[in-house]
């Protein structure tokens, strides 16, 4: 199949060459031209402008599929206007990145009422997984999303992708995946932090190969746990600030909305907005009470 790619970064460039090693034709754009030969030599073709990319060279020319590979929200929003008023009825547009679930029906609407075929796919795995096999879940059309399964075939592991239902359905599904995940990082975090303190002289690096191995606990994640530990144990060249990519956030607006319960994704939430308040003003104001209140004493600067 043809696949019109928009987005050649560390997702997008792994997918194309996924892509084209399962048989498939890619063209593509993205703003940073030097990626073109990269492209081209994996044999793919590159151009200049999302406009030049979904050119027609003539009214009779076969329906295009067009995947974004590009960062939520307004860079995505962006050029899905510039692709609806590009094409055709009859087309199709997958949004393969990190989009709010609220975003992808918003854009379903659009995208129908000219005729075009949209689908919202949530991508795990990473670079690795976009480049060897990646896991995939699909929102959209059920009789539409057949006729490019091979699509999914080709860049998903074997049981890799699930369609899920109506349009928002995959990015909705991919949310609450980043949540979990971001749980399940808290816990091996909190879990290696503990051991590093504690009155034992653990290899940590031996303790995460262990638990990955016949553990209850084994995991990719405990896998890269291993991975990074070995190149330095310590973290010594880390500054422990974790960003959030907004995927956990949404999730938690979920949970309230919906009136539910889940604490450990909310805290895992929590702490990584915590690791990047280096003020620290809010414990200036506990270490402040408990001095007034019971004369606590209290470390200052410097000291």
């Amino acid at each position: 199949m043809e696949i019109h790619l928009v987005g050649l970064g560390k997702m997008g460039f792994n997918i194309a060459a996924n892509l084209l090693e399962g048989g498939h034709s890619v063209k593509a754009f993205d703003k940073n031209e030097d990626l073109a030969s990269s492209l081209e030599e994996k044999g793919g073709i590159f151009f200049h402008s999302v406009s030049e990319l979904l050119a027609r060279t003539s009214d009779k020319e076969e329906q295009k599929i067009v995947w974004l590979m590009l960062p939520a929200g307004d860079i995505t929003n962006t050029v899905m206007n510039e692709c609806l008023e590009l094409l055709n009825p009859g087309d199709i547009l997958i949004d393969g990145g990190n989009s709010k679930y609220t975003d992808s029906k918003k854009n379903n609407e659009k995208f129908a009422a000219k005729g075009i075929t949209f689908f919202d796919v949530g991508t795990s795995g990473g670079v690795s997984g976009a480049r060897n096999g990646a896991c995939m879940m699909i929102g959209g059309e059920r009789a539409i999303f057949q006729t490019i399964e091979p699509i999914f075939a080709s860049l998903c592991v074997e049981n890799g992708y699930l369609f899920c239902g109506e349009a928002g359905s995959g990015h909705y599904l991919k949310m609450i995946h980043n949540g979990i995940e971001y749980g399940m990082m808290q816990a091996i975090g909190e879990g290696f932090n503990i051991l590093h303190h504690s009155e034992y002289d653990y290899d940590l690096e031996r303790v995460a190969k262990v638990f990955n191995n016949g553990s209850v606990i084994r995991s990719w994640l405990m896998e890269l746990t291993e991975n990074l530990l070995s190149e330095d144990a310590k973290l010594t060249d880390i500054e422990g600030v974790v960003a959030s990519s907004g995927e956990g956030k949404w999730t938690v607006e979920e949970i309230l909305r919906l009136e539910l319960s889940a604490p450990v994704i909310t805290q895992s939430l929590l702490t990584r907005y915590s690791s990047k308040d280096e003020e620290k003003y809010g414990e200036k104001v506990i270490a402040s009470l408990r001095n007034q209140f019971g004369g606590h004493a209290m470390t200052k600067k410097g000291e």
